[in-house]
């Protein structure tokens, strides 16, 4: 991970990257010494900082809370005054705090092991330049919109080994046909359509990727129906030259390699996107559409 070697410069442009990734049904707010971080924010573009700026006398650590509006449980974030400086070997580690009204203790302590899961993860990566704002942008407010949608995060629980991706019956019962489909695009960067593709996977259930920058690549897998309701959300945002490639029934030779695996994930290169089609079995999908072959990108 590369980090600033002055952890307050470090820290304003990480929180300002989640303060401006927020959508707009949540919410992010200090907890500690509120109007003077945000003045931080607001103008560290054009702050004087550097990299050997001494941190302010008197100003407390960073403490914020991201929210989901309605959510009856919601995120507090203590942040280190050295973070990130030895993050990845266990030091200077933020402390995400679930919080919670009219929740059980149970979900609590649930949501709770989510939150130190998904930090592992995001640690583990080695293009976590800014850890915190993978963990809160890609993992845990998709979570909680999923939870959200099935009335979860209001309803406590006892059992223990309960998992996000079993928050209940989609309101589209899965079909016994397996159904995949491939877009590509002009690009896709956008924080929030990327956002919607991660919480559109797990609240209908399905399996796939987008592959990020120029061009733009999606492609998933799930049961029929749910798999439709994703493509008219997909087509439903604003895009430059989006062209639906595919949908059809996944053969069943090539379906399930990994049965208990389902996941969404992100690629920046278009080999990431040919290694993952080959691990599936089903490299031939992207290559025919011209992805990867030799002299071409996206074909147009």
């Amino acid at each position: 991970m590369v980090a600033h070697s002055d952890p307050l410069t470090h820290q304003i442009e990480e929180l300002n990257l989640i303060k401006c990734s927020v959508l707009p049904d949540e919410l992010f707010s200090f907890v500690l010494d509120a109007d003077r971080w945000s003045s931080l924010l607001d103008n560290y573009l054009d702050s004087a900082l550097g990299e050997t700026s001494a941190w302010p006398e008197s100003l407390s650590n960073a403490r914020f809370e991201v929210k989901v509006e309605q959510a009856k449980l919601w995120f507090e974030v203590d942040v280190p005054r050295a973070y990130p400086l030895g993050v990845s070997q266990g030091k200077n580690v933020p402390v995400v705090s679930v919080k919670c009204e009219d929740v059980g203790r149970e979900e609590q302590e649930r949501w709770q092991r989510i939150v130190e899961t998904k930090w592992k993860e995001v640690i583990q990566s080695e293009d976590a330049q800014y850890p915190l704002h993978v963990l809160i942008y890609l993992h845990l407010l998709p979570e909680l919109h999923a939870a959200q949608e099935f009335s979860v995060v209001s309803q406590p629980t006892n059992d223990r080994s309960y998992a996000i991706s079993d928050t209940g019956p989609s309101s589209h019962p899965p079909s016994s046909t397996i159904y995949h489909v491939l877009f590509t695009s002009h690009h896709l960067i956008s924080p929030q359509k990327r956002r919607s593709l991660h919480q559109w996977s797990t609240s209908l259930s399905l399996t796939g990727f987008a592959k990020l920058g120029y061009p733009g690549v999606i492609y998933a897998e799930g049961p029929r129906e749910n798999l439709e309701e994703f493509v008219a959300n997909v087509k439903a945002m604003q895009w430059l030259a989006l062209r639906l490639r595919f949908i059809e029934p996944l053969p069943k030779e090539i379906q399930a390699v990994n049965p208990g695996e389902r996941r969404w994930v992100e690629f920046e290169k278009v080999g990431e996107v040919v290694q993952e089609m080959r691990r599936l079995r089903r490299k031939q999908y992207v290559l025919e559409m011209g992805i990867g072959s030799v002299g071409a990108g996206v074909a147009k």
